[in-house]
């Protein structure tokens, strides 16, 4: 990803959660695991990795939990398509602020999904 030294840097942060917003020419899968191999390059151990879309709309949201030195970090990805990779926001959230945001973009790729029991299931263990 070309914003690598940006999401490098903003995981330092002290606050838990670090949201990035994107563009991303890429589908989801490759999304998720270029953003992973970013923050493995830098240290980060992924302990968790999830990622929700909608093909409604090419829009998508990528949780990676992370480990380093003893520190635990959570890295939200909210991406849309774009033509070129381009980072559009970058930002450090405190454990309230990061759970509203989470929830918030779940709520808005599985909102006509609802009824999915394994979606159900995962809404329910956040």
């Amino acid at each position: 990803m070309e914003f690598k030294d940006e999401i490098v840097k903003e995981l330092e942060n002290d606050e838990l959660w670090t949201v990035l917003t994107f563009k991303t020419p890429h589908g989801p899968s490759k999304t998720l695991n270029e953003l992973a191999k970013v923050v493995e390059e830098a240290g980060w151990k992924v302990t968790f990795k999830a990622n929700w879309w909608t093909a409604d709309i090419p829009y998508g949201l990528i949780r990676l939990d992370l480990q380093k030195d003893g520190r635990e970090k959570i890295l939200l990805g909210k991406w849309i398509l774009g033509k070129d990779c381009e980072l559009i926001r970058v930002e450090s959230l405190d454990l309230e602020r990061g759970k509203d945001e989470f929830f918030r973009m779940v709520d808005s790729i599985t909102s006509t999904l609802i009824h999915d029991p394994v979606i159900r299931t995962m809404r329910e263990q956040y």
